[in-house]
């Protein structure tokens, strides 16, 4: 059975790019161009993984960690991409209640493991 895998990218041709490789490896992806869009999918109902990017129009990266982990109590893995990986970012997100941080230029490959291996955790 295929995993469901939520993206919230508002770059679309990144977007696009990561969605593509993330369903020829095997995951149904449902792609969010902002936050607004990621919290309405999560009312319907929790993914097996979520990789979402820090900055993004409406509801922030940050915000989303803490609507999943606080308003609807899940521990699902998420993964956070970002330009803005900084020290302080990577920690605030870390403390937040994200699994996993990668700094962008986001390697397709590079995500495919760490998506491969939060899963396993799970």
């Amino acid at each position: 059975m295929r995993k469901k895998l939520l993206l919230a990218e508002d770059d679309e041709l990144l977007a696009a790019l990561l969605s593509y490789r993330l369903e020829k490896g095997g995951y149904d992806v449902t792609l969010c161009q902002d936050g607004k869009q990621m919290k309405e999918h999560l009312t319907y109902g929790i993914p097996d993984i979520i990789v979402s990017d820090i900055m993004m129009p409406y509801f922030s990266g940050m915000e989303l960690i803490g609507f999943v982990r606080s308003e609807l109590k899940s521990n699902v893995p998420i993964i956070i991409i970002s330009s803005a990986g900084n020290e302080e970012n990577v920690l605030d997100a870390f403390e937040l209640g994200a699994n996993d941080f990668i700094s962008k230029p986001v390697s397709p490959s590079e995500l495919m493991v760490r998506v491969a291996r939060e899963l396993n955790k799970a």
